[in-house]
């Protein structure tokens, strides 16, 4: 029979990396599976449905919530943000790794329910570059940065729950630190 795999909770500011951090180590790690979130906001440039979320309606959202079927789930910046639970108990009946890359409040309320998890937290290299990622990324106006900066100081005083503090200096140090951690969890639970 296999063996459950680890629920990860992956978390950090919006714009410090998170997303670059995991393709990479999607690509470098076959035992890991990225947990696809549902959220009301819209989709960015290249992202599709079922891939990067599940891009849902605020009526649907809400009915999911009403029916239990979120993990976690989040308000962020006017959207709500959700992890379906089923999908991650499956992938870690499987034997799989499964990462959930989720906001902040969603991950503390992750860590309420499944302690066991291992919990990592991305920061930045300072609050100056975390602001240039956001502008860099040209996505979204100025009001919207100035929210997501109001948002990551009151998120950075959390990173104490977490088990592991990463800070995303280079994305290549940043995987290999992350897929370490894993390994050392899995190999603690292993043995």
């Amino acid at each position: 029979m296999n063996k459950k795999g680890l629920l990860v909770v992956y978390t950090g500011c919006s714009g410090v990396g998170k997303g670059t951090i995991m393709k990479e180590m999607l690509q470098k790690e076959s035992s890991l599976r990225l947990s696809v979130s549902a959220t009301t906001r819209d989709p960015r440039p290249g992202e599709t449905h079922g891939k990067e979320y599940f891009f849902v309606s605020r009526e649907e959202f809400k009915e999911m919530i009403n029916n239990n079927k979120f993990l976690e789930y989040a308000q962020y910046a006017d959207n709500f943000y959700g992890t379906p639970k089923d999908a991650v108990e499956e992938m870690l009946n499987q034997g799989l790794n499964v990462i959930l890359e989720i906001e902040v409040q969603g991950g503390l309320q992750v860590l309420e329910k499944c302690p066991d998890c291992l919990s990592i937290f991305i920061v930045p290299p300072s609050m100056e570059e975390l602001e240039n990622r956001l502008r860099g990324r040209g996505t979204e106006p100025n009001d919207v940065i100035e929210k997501r900066m109001e948002a990551a100081k009151t998120e950075m005083t959390f990173t104490n729950r977490y088990d592991y503090v990463v800070m995303n200096d280079k994305v290549d140090t940043a995987v290999e630190e992350i897929i370490s951690l894993i390994k050392k969890e899995q190999d603690k639970r292993n043995s």
